[in-house]
């Protein structure tokens, strides 16, 4: 079957599923736009350049930079953990679109980005809707859940196009203090989740005199290579991902890389499996915190801003992990907004709660098994900027966190 036959099997204003986060199949993407006058456009984190236009509506339950302004955006707020299940539901697809490696042996790779795509093939299947996949040389071969059989997909497309890389971390002095304070809280043997950006980066290179650590995450970067070539890493344990970004030299290492197994979102993120990991530590971050312990990570004066991706899967698994830690590590001042990330109360919903500590450049907060009023003096007297502190404690008296 051709792509042109495709489409037009397909009903009126259908929903697409297509590869997102950093493996987006531009040319296809394209060809799809050109194609049809109106559809869904379901996406995980879009990315800039993706259609936005009278006719498309874009929806996600984790909303990039390609997405998060438009005002043709459905935001669908679940837990990253869930979202497969939504595919044999309410958000039923017609078409998925897949970014994979040439064929090789009856089957084609995923590469970078498996995550909810599998369940999406699954529940496609099931309706007789169609999977389309962009053939791509510069796909690295990855192995687990990113291995689909060929017989699997309808319409194959070639069209090679670079992946996008990412650049080197800067890491200032702020996130390497928070960094090197994480750090300090990881022992030998433990297993790792860290998210993307300089903050995680830091937490992660600070652990290359490290031995036998794991990695059970549901992305990773290049920051996990160091910390192989550093030895750290346990060689008898797979490192298990949904997805990842980086550099060239992490594409290169992943390409082939028996080490690295790829597994669904339905894995990676179940906080039950996350729980059997031995000593998880959990490593996000978070645009507010306040002095009950809770977390916005998701929005910003009340508009979208990204959504609650892994945070709570992570969070909860690794607070029952046998010795696992849930941080929050942030900066006590946000740079761009000019304003403190330790409030009295968050204004937004809230994406979680209770971690293990929070981490600021200013020092360790810890929050859990501390009662209400020795978190809140924590968060303020350990993680806060000084210029808020004093304005912190009365708030805290107005909340009834403090004694007067």
């Amino acid at each position: 079957m051709d792509l042109t036959t495709a489409l037009r099997r397909l009903p009126d204003d259908p929903r697409i599923v297509l590869t997102g986060n950093h493996a987006t199949p531009w040319h296809t993407a394209r060809l799809i736009d050109d194609a049809l006058p109106s559809y869904r456009l379901w996406t995980l984190n879009g990315q800039v350049g993706l259609p936005d236009r009278d006719g498309v509506r874009l929806e996600s339950p984790f909303v990039g930079p390609g997405q998060r302004h438009s005002p043709r955006l459905d935001y669908v707020p679940s837990r990253l953990s869930l979202v497969p299940g939504l595919f044999a539901g309410t958000l039923a697809p017609d078409t998925v679109v897949l970014h994979t490696t040439p064929p090789r042996g009856g089957k084609v790779s995923l590469g970078i980005e498996v995550g909810v795509l599998p369940a999406a093939i699954e529940a496609v299947r099931r309706r007789g809707g169609t999977v389309i996949a962009q053939v791509n040389r510069h796909m690295p071969w990855t192995f687990g859940d990113s291995e689909v059989d060929l017989d699997t997909i309808d319409v194959l497309i070639e069209a090679d196009e670079p992946l996008p890389s990412r650049p080197p971390s800067v890491i200032d002095d702020a996130s390497a203090r928070i960094g090197a304070l994480v750090a300090d809280r990881v022992d030998d043997g433990a297993t790792l989740q860290a998210g993307i950006g300089a903050v995680p980066d830091a937490s992660l290179r600070g652990l290359t005199g490290r031995r036998g650590l794991r990695v059970w995450t549901e992305m990773f970067s290049d920051s996990v290579l160091t910390l192989e070539q550093a030895g750290a890493l346990d060689r008898d344990v797979p490192i298990t991902s949904s997805f990842l970004f980086g550099s060239e030299e992490l594409i290169a290492w992943v390409d082939g890389n028996e080490r690295i197994r790829m597994a669904r979102t339905e894995v990676t993120n179940d906080p039950g499996v996350i729980a059997r990991n031995p000593r998880m530590v959990s490593i996000n971050t978070a645009l507010q915190i306040d002095l009950f312990g809770q977390a916005n990570a998701s929005r910003i004066r009340a508009r979208i801003h990204s959504g609650f991706g892994g945070q709570t899967d992570f969070l909860v698994g690794a607070m029952h992990s046998p010795g696992g830690q849930a941080m929050m590590a942030l900066r006590s001042w946000h740079p761009k907004a000019d304003v403190s990330t330790i409030v009295p109360l968050v204004d937004e919903p809230v994406t979680s709660f209770q971690p293990s500590a929070v981490i600021t450049e200013q020092g360790v907060a810890e929050v859990f098994g501390r009662t209400q009023g020795d978190q809140a003096r924590n968060l303020i007297e350990h993680a806060a900027h000084p210029d808020v502190r004093g304005s912190l404690q009365e708030a805290a008296v107005g909340l009834g966190l403090l004694p007067g």
